[in-house]
């Protein structure tokens, strides 16, 4: 095993995703005429999503999408972007629909992600595209656990029989990637922070995801020698710094691989996006 881990990088890999996202969305326009049309909707004015919104605007508009945001003030109600959702199921032109969260205190999100076409969810998180993944059925993937899967297949020639640790439980990572993990064959456990002896727990793990959101909660000594680590993880330090949720410095020595904070999992997410986009405009459209 070499003395230091090999670094995934999540932006060459998420640019190389996009290019040939690229090439297929211009091969498209040219054979039918259509382009895929990705529409963001955000509420309100929180930097960060303001930031995820104009990224994901400029990322799919750069490959050739049709990129919409939609920007409506904080104080827009309930039903009033229920309405702006149905006028978007309803727009043929319009092939994927995210809704960016967190959404403000008075809309409740479970209603809004439910109301979303599930064929256009391009977030992945209507209840009908979850029970598709649980049931082993294509259906719209969540962007983060379909990134974390395409990097682990970039530095592991096969899945299959490997045992997995995903630490996390939540609805949007840990589960789903729980599930794509188990779909192609490994051994699944998924932990969180009340589980007995998670050092433990983590060091039998030839795969370890890290999607707990608590910075540095996975320390160097709880990998396995050569363990293959995705860590999901974006946490700010008081001083301003993003962390992941691994002791990256203590990891770097024992992994065999692991994506970095920022570089890694971050940039594939909005290249899955786009991902998503083009495999909802080929089943809506043929």
């Amino acid at each position: 095993m070499p003395d230091q881990a090999r670094i995934i990088d999540g932006k060459a890999a998420a640019a190389a995703l996009r290019a040939e996202i690229g090439r297929e969305v211009t091969a498209i326009k040219a054979e039918r005429g259509l382009v895929p049309g990705l529409h963001v909707v955000l509420v309100g004015e929180d930097p960060a999503s303001r930031v995820y919104v104009a990224s994901k605007e400029k990322l799919a508009a750069e490959i050739g999408m049709n990129s919409v945001a939609h920007r409506l003030p904080t104080e827009t109600s309930e039903a009033e972007l229920l309405a702006k959702i149905a006028s978007l199921n309803a727009d043929d032109a319009v092939d994927g629909i995210l809704v960016q969260l967190p959404l403000p205190k008075h809309i409740d999100t479970g209603t809004i992600i439910d109301a979303i076409d599930p064929a256009k969810d391009v977030d992945g998180l209507h209840p009908i595209n979850a029970g598709k993944l649980a049931g082993g059925k294509n259906g719209l993937v969540p962007c983060t656990p379909l990134g974390c899967m395409l990097l682990l297949r970039q530095v592991l020639p096969t899945l299959a029989g490997l045992e997995a640790v995903v630490i996390g439980r939540s609805e949007l990572v840990g589960r789903p990637v729980a599930q794509l993990l188990l779909q192609a064959d490994c051994t699944v456990t998924i932990a969180h922070s009340r589980t007995r002896d998670l050092a433990a727990v983590v060091r039998r793990a030839d795969i370890v995801v890290a999607a707990v959101g608590r910075p540095h909660f996975v320390r160097g000594d709880w990998i396995k020698p050569g363990a293959t680590v995705i860590d999901v993880g974006i946490n700010r330090t008081p001083d301003g710094k993003l962390v992941g949720d691994v002791d990256f410095a203590e990891a770097i020595s024992v992994a065999g691989a692991i994506t970095p904070v920022p570089g890694g999992v971050g940039p594939m997410t909005i290249a899955c996006l786009l991902r998503n986009t083009l495999t909802a405009f080929r089943a809506r459209r043929g």
